[in-house]
């Protein structure tokens, strides 16, 4: 039996307007519904907010009523959420966003044949151990596919729209399943400068504060004990941008995050560590360079010396992709509209 019965009623016994639909949804698991619905029908009240629908629910039935394309916008989104419910996991506020999201992409958009899979929305997904990650947006799944086929990838765009914890996502996958053999983490220490040699502590400590939203979204792909003896026996490296001349990095998931801090030489340096085997991605914001004055950035240059370069794929996020919180997506559309540059933000991507 299929996650849902679908009925459609024809618009005239639904309020006689012709480009209006009414849709009937029967799911099998009482459970999942409830969990569908949300405490106090919270999920159902965000749907109707986001595609001006109405939607009534009686036990496992839910009853949609709106313009044809908005019913079947919220069919598509509910679906895709029942769909991630029944793999066992759960959906927070952001799935919702997400799966609204990809259902509106997809009218909205030539989407990709993939995403669409007997009526239903498939959007791409990161899974390990610990959790199973689903895009959110119609970039976020351009992105995570670009990721499973490429060997060099860019993603780029404003804070929040999950490029460096989509990245550290699929690193830890291709560690967890044997198809590389170490992650390797890098970030430019901007702040620092030539000055790294004299903070205290081991190198490890040194460069923490830099890395430290790469760690965070290490932690939430696997087990905490896991990524200390990970890091122990240098299967996770944490490297400093300076640290990598003269290496080939073989074997590899190499993540370089905040590119927009590098220079142009030190881009070109990481980019020829390639390896054998290995699978680089590079994240940054154009828009929060830190570096000093005159000094052009390095991922400026690379995306437009590389651009065209058969192999490497760039997916540019934009501020409606950002997932992290409503008002963040307001702030970069603010910023974008009055035409400052955001700086010294610190943008944990």
């Amino acid at each position: 039996m299929s996650a849902t019965e679908l009925k459609d009623v024809p618009p005239s016994t639904a309020s006689g307007a012709s480009d209006m639909a009414h849709i009937v949804l029967t799911f099998d698991n009482n459970k999942l519904a409830s969990a569908l619905y949300g405490q106090f029908d919270e999920n159902l009240a965000r749907l109707e907010q986001k595609l001006g629908v109405d939607i009534r629910s009686r036990g496992n039935q839910l009853t949609i009523k709106g313009s044809s394309t908005a019913a079947e916008q919220a069919r598509r989104a509910l679906d895709s959420l029942y769909d991630i419910l029944q793999k066992g996991a759960d959906i927070a506020q952001s799935d919702v966003d997400g799966a609204v999201r990809m259902a509106v992409a997809a009218d909205d958009q030539l989407v990709l044949p993939t995403m669409e899979r007997k009526g239903k929305v498939s959007a791409a997904q990161i899974s390990t151990r610990k959790k199973t990650i689903y895009a959110r947006s119609l970039n976020q799944d351009a992105y995570m596919r670009a990721l499973e086929r490429s060997e060099l990838v860019f993603g780029i765009g404003p804070a929040g729209t999950g490029k460096t914890y989509l990245a550290v996502a699929h690193a830890a996958m291709l560690l967890e399943r044997g198809m590389v053999e170490r992650i390797i983490l890098s970030r430019p220490a901007v702040e620092a400068g030539e000055r790294l040699g004299f903070l205290p502590g081991d190198m490890k400590e040194k460069v923490d504060p830099y890395l430290r939203p790469l760690y965070d979204a290490l932690y939430d792909m696997m087990p905490g004990d896991k990524v200390e003896r990970a890091i122990g026996a240098g299967v996770i490296e944490i490297a400093p941008l300076a640290f990598m001349r003269g290496r080939t990095l073989a074997h590899a998931a190499v993540i370089l995050d905040e590119a927009q801090n590098t220079t142009q030489m030190q881009m070109k340096m990481f980019l020829t560590r390639l390896g054998e085997n290995s699978r680089m991605i590079v994240t940054g914001d154009p828009t929060q360079i830190d570096l000093p004055p005159n000094t052009k950035s390095g991922l400026v240059e690379a995306l437009r010396v590389l651009d065209g370069v058969p192999g490497i794929v760039t997916v540019r996020f934009a501020d409606g992709d950002v997932v992290r919180h409503p008002l963040v997506g307001e702030i970069v559309r603010a910023y974008d509209r009055d035409g400052k540059v955001s700086r010294g933000l610190g943008a944990d991507n």
